[in-house]
């Protein structure tokens, strides 16, 4: 563990380190986000600090081939040049966006292109989660492949629109990803734990801590497409290369007894809100007819904004749900059962509270002040009619009153 913690640490401090130079590179090229009504931003906000969480990945990945208990990992480069040349793919495609906003199209060939690229280096969906059920031939993997890999990337495409919200959803899973890829690996063989999955999520983890502080509201620069599908990209291949030891994981004595299909479930749990996101955005924009890769308004986080959320109130809110879901979910695999189902039904519940009870209290308020202005409208029409009468008895002749 303490090696990947040192890998981990290392992207971290680099990417922490480069991203004010980078800032300061986005400011003098122009290279920012223009003022949208969609955007939470009130003023420019400079793009491309995902080119610093990308070195801060690389340098981890570096850093790493150096220390001798993990070089099982590089044995067979095959899978980690793979994996080094789709982010290449990502980050020109992503620094190209975010300076001159490329068509949608160009983005997604893209991403089709980085998944096609870790399929060329071997890296391929193996298993279904529905009781280590093979994936059929080659064609088939390959193309569920670029599938999982294009949908994780614009699912963490989608939900960066708040400061610190993409970073944080991307460094909770990654981490609880993380502790499940090591524990797993430990069990395959107990006295060796590099894997290439463990080590993807450590630099992840690390790129994202360390891009955080410069990224949390109020935020000075933000990671743009180059971060989000950066993110997602590494997300998914890390998904896909853990199927590789499910053959492996019948004769680990720590996973005997766990469900047949977590390998794959965990990591769909682990990108939940984002793919979330993703299909209700593609639901709305379809539903009107226009393109699903089409800008707007409508994300889980404009959702809170607009019900009168804070800014950093609606980003810890998704933070904590999608921390639920993925250490729920890592939970599943090293605990009684029983005793996760009762810890998540309790820490749901209280998460309904935390997410739901403000806005409550906001209508609730809402309709008081609401129902108290109707009832002094009514007592003003009382008081005029009153008036009126009164009026009318002064014109009255005197025999009438």
């Amino acid at each position: 563990m303490i090696y990947f913690l040192i890998v981990l640490t290392v992207s971290a401090v680099v990417t922490y380190a480069l991203t004010p130079p980078v800032r300061r590179i986005a400011l003098h090229l122009g290279v920012f986000t223009p003022v949208r009504t969609r955007d939470m931003h009130r003023g420019r906000m400079p793009r491309w600090g995902g080119a610093a969480m990308f070195v801060g990945m690389v340098v981890g990945l570096a850093a790493a081939s150096a220390i001798p208990y993990l070089s099982g990992i590089f044995a067979d480069l095959t899978p980690v040049r793979g994996v080094f040349l789709a982010m290449i793919i990502i980050l020109v495609v992503g620094l190209a966006d975010d300076a001159w906003d490329i068509h949608w199209a160009v983005k997604l060939l893209g991403q089709i292109a980085s998944g096609v690229v870790l399929v060329a280096h071997g890296m391929r969906l193996e298993v279904m989660p529905v009781g280590w059920l093979g994936v059929g031939d080659a064609p088939v993997q390959a193309g569920l492949t670029v599938f999982l890999v294009v949908l994780t990337i614009n699912a963490f495409n989608f939900i960066d629109g708040l400061d610190g919200l993409a970073a944080g959803v991307a460094a909770l899973g990654g981490g609880a990803f993380f502790i499940y890829s090591y524990l797993l690996t430990l069990s395959i063989n107990e006295f060796d734990a590099s894997n290439l999955v463990t080590l993807l999520m450590a630099v992840l983890v690390g790129a994202c801590l360390g891009f955080l502080p410069h990224n949390f509201h109020p935020a000075r620069i933000i990671m743009g497409d180059t971060g989000a599908m950066l993110l997602g990209l590494v997300m998914a291949a890390g998904a896909v290369a853990v199927t590789s030891d499910v053959g492996q994981l019948a004769e680990g004595f720590r996973f005997r007894n766990i469900p047949a299909y977590m390998p794959v479930l965990l990591p769909l749990a682990v990108i939940l809100l984002p793919v979330l996101d993703l299909a209700l955005a593609v639901v709305r924009r379809t539903a009107r007819g226009a393109s699903p890769f089409s800008p707007d308004r409508g994300h889980l986080h404009h959702k809170l904004i607009d019900e009168g959320y804070s800014h950093p109130q609606a980003v810890l809110l998704l933070h904590l749900w999608s921390g639920l879901f993925a250490f729920g979910a890592v939970s599943f695999n090293f605990l009684p059962w029983w005793l996760v189902s009762a810890a998540m039904l309790l820490s749901l519940g209280l998460a309904s509270v935390l997410t739901l009870g403000p806005w409550l209290q906001r209508r609730a308020r809402r309709t008081n002040r609401e129902a108290a202005l109707a009832g002094l409208r009514r007592r003003r029409r009382g008081a005029a009619r009153a008036d009126v009468a009164d009026l009318d008895d002064l014109d009255a002749p005197e025999e009438d009153r």
